[in-house]
């Protein structure tokens, strides 16, 4: 495509240099610039994102054709400049790859905790149905059969765009997406024309890069602003906004937007309700009650915030008028979301589970989930992560306290902090707890501290590894090295079996 043709979208730009050249891509990062893309130099977020401008030295010796600026620079190569390049950089992706999202219907899942649930459950149901899917999020981006991986959860337009384009171009009929505050407030999403909006919960995460909670639930609420402002008589092109009725967040984000709302929940008066919830270690079964109709639902999956999940998915289905069968048979086809609640299972006599709650109000969840049907002791091994929000160190520490009998605090991704440091930090909220000296470990070296609860456990006991779940890495002060907390319990099982 022409470059004079792709900033043709934009209204106020500058030219300096040949706009009658062609871009062969668009790029934000000079280390894996192909020759002939577009480099956008977008601005920097302290503690989060380097300026692109710094590196335009880099983009011109690695084939950058041209570039788009916020600041006048110096070069031999067309550079165009814009007064926002976050803005520039999803419009002229949304061009170049020809506005995907008009074509698939966008699912956009946003909330603190169960975004990767619920859009896994969206996506089965969806799959049950008949229809072809795309998923984008936490774990990865599917396109057909195949599973990319993802550096960060919601994608860089650049990317983002591109592979919907790809989820077209094999006439996939929905994506579902997890939408996150940073990639809202950074204008990661923009130009994606979403169908659906699910909202989950909203609780404390992020306030290292949003300051407060009511800036984290505005960034949440662009998602729901931008649904759209008009009405239909098409139901193929109606757009929804399926809320958590029994969160207060919701009748913010309710506020915002013009689209059909569907409320979903258990303890306040919803569209979508489950009643008679039982738990189990193996599954939960509710029934369900809608405007659609009412049926017993099953589901592979342990405790009621999965319930939570899953009310949200059969609320974004039967806006899609799928039957309630078919919603039944989706939800129950799900065994397990990578990550999220997962069984390593060595034939061992004691449940070992990798999941990846990382907030307060995740690890609650996870934890309380575990106290309604423990037989025996709850082992807990998590930390906190490094660079970012020290707030809810001590109140994770308590949580872990309350729901725990033993505890090991360990790293998680201690990046350029000291893991001590933090490890102290979630220390000082068991000391407030009042945990007792023998009943907690700080043990910085997570391969150690796994295997230090799989040796402790007794039969019937459950160990729960929190923080990490589906991640394959762990990121240090000077490097990132392999790390699965799955594949280091079942070594220390195996182990432990080997020596008996």
């Amino acid at each position: 495509m022409k470059l004079k043709e792709l900033i043709g979208v934009l209204t106020i730009y500058q030219v300096n240099g040949d706009a009658d050249i062609d871009i062969t891509g668009i790029s934000i990062n000079s280390q894996n610039l192909q020759p002939g893309e577009l480099f956008v130099c977008i601005p920097g977020v302290p503690g989060f994102q380097e300026d692109r401008h710094k590196f335009i030295d880099d983009a011109v010796k690695a084939g950058a054709a041209a570039l788009i600026v916020e600041r006048d620079v110096t070069v031999n190569i067309p550079a165009i400049k814009v007064p926002n390049a976050r803005y520039a950089l999803a419009a002229l992706a949304a061009h170049f790859n020809g506005y995907p999202s008009q074509d698939i219907k966008l699912i956009g899942v946003t909330g603190t905790n169960g975004k990767t649930t619920t859009s896994h459950m969206i996506e089965s149901i969806l799959t049950h149905a008949g229809y072809s899917t795309g998923l984008m999020g936490n774990i990865g981006t599917k396109i057909g059969p195949s599973l990319l991986e993802t550096d960060i959860n919601t994608q860089d337009p650049n990317k983002l765009q591109a592979n919907l384009k790809k989820m077209k171009e094999i006439s996939t009929d929905f994506c579902v997406m997890e939408v996150t505050s940073q990639g809202l407030h950074l204008g990661r999403v923009l130009g994606c024309d979403f169908r659906t909006a699910v909202f989950t919960n909203l609780t404390q995460d992020h306030l290292d890069y949003h300051g407060t909670m009511e800036n984290y639930l505005a960034a949440k609420g662009m998602l729901f602003s931008r649904l759209g402002n008009s009405f239909t008589p098409d139901p193929s092109n109606r757009k929804y906004a399926v809320l958590n009725a029994d969160d207060e967040a919701s009748n913010y984000l309710n506020g915002l937007t013009a689209a059909q709302v569907i409320t979903y929940g258990i303890k306040n008066q919803a569209d979508v309700m489950a009643e008679d919830i039982q738990l189990t270690s193996n599954g939960t079964k509710f029934k369900l009650h809608s405007f659609a109709g009412s049926a017993a639902m099953e589901l592979k999956m342990v405790g009621t915030f999965n319930v939570y999940n899953a009310l949200a998915a059969i609320a974004t289905a039967i806006a899609e008028e799928i039957p309630l069968d078919n919603i039944r048979q989706g939800l129950a086809n799900l065994t397990s979301v990578p990550g999220r609640m997962e069984v390593v299972d060595e034939q061992q006599d004691f449940l070992v589970l990798a999941d990846y709650a990382h907030t307060p109000d995740g690890l609650e969840k996870a934890l309380s989930t575990l106290r309604e049907f423990a037989g025996a002791k709850i082992i807990t091994v998590f930390g906190c992560g490094g660079d970012r929000d020290r707030t809810k160190r001590p109140v994770m520490g308590k949580l872990a306290a309350q729901y725990s009998d033993f505890i090991i605090v360990t790293s998680d991704n201690p990046r350029s902090e000291d893991p001590f440091r933090i490890l102290k930090d979630i220390e000082q909220g068991l000391c407030e707890y009042g945990t007792s000296i023998d009943s907690y470990e700080l043990i910085e070296d997570r391969r150690q501290a796994i295997n230090r609860a799989i040796e402790m456990a007794n039969s019937g006991d459950i160990v729960i590894i929190a923080g990490k779940g589906h991640e394959t890495y762990q990121i240090l002060k000077e490097r990132t090295i392999h790390f699965d907390d799955r594949e280091e319990a079942r070594e220390a099982i195996r182990r432990r079996i080997n020596s008996m």
